[in-house]
């Protein structure tokens, strides 16, 4: 499954807020040096997942971004669909002309994505990005 370089930073970007311990706006700068995206392009795709009700801003010396709703009710599923929109569904379509041998196990693979996608939300993954973190720091006291 591909998705567009867009759609990555985007999930990185809502990633980022999520994982922010406090409500406070986090400054465009931060999220583009912590998830190593262009400054220019994060721009572009917040200002797009604002629109898509994603996140929020404020402006201002105090001002950034922030999630417009807690990260437990942002799936990946969604962002991916606001990003991507007919483009998801355009490839799914094209390789489905007819029934062919395939027909039946694609069906299935689409719906295991979605149930996948439509039902994990960022506070899931920051939850167990997290865990998996403190997992492997290393401890050097001696």
């Amino acid at each position: 499954m591909n998705f567009s370089v867009k759609s990555e930073y985007a999930l990185q970007a809502v990633f980022d807020l999520a994982s922010q311990a406090d409500s406070e706006p986090v400054k465009i700068a931060d999220i583009a040096k912590r998830q190593r995206i262009p400054q220019k392009f994060l721009e572009l795709i917040l200002s797009s997942l604002k629109q898509g009700g994603f996140v929020e801003s404020r402006r201002g010396a105090e001002g950034g971004y922030r999630l417009a709703k807690p990260a437990n009710e942002i799936t990946v599923g969604a962002v991916l669909q606001f990003v991507e929109g007919s483009k998801m569904e355009a490839a799914r379509n094209a390789k489905r002309n007819g029934e062919t041998p395939f027909s039946d196990l694609w069906r299935r693979v689409d719906h295991a994505r979605a149930e996948i996608l439509d039902h994990t939300t960022f506070a899931e993954l920051v939850r167990s990005w997290k865990t998996a973190q403190g997992h492997y720091v290393a401890n050097w006291e001696i």
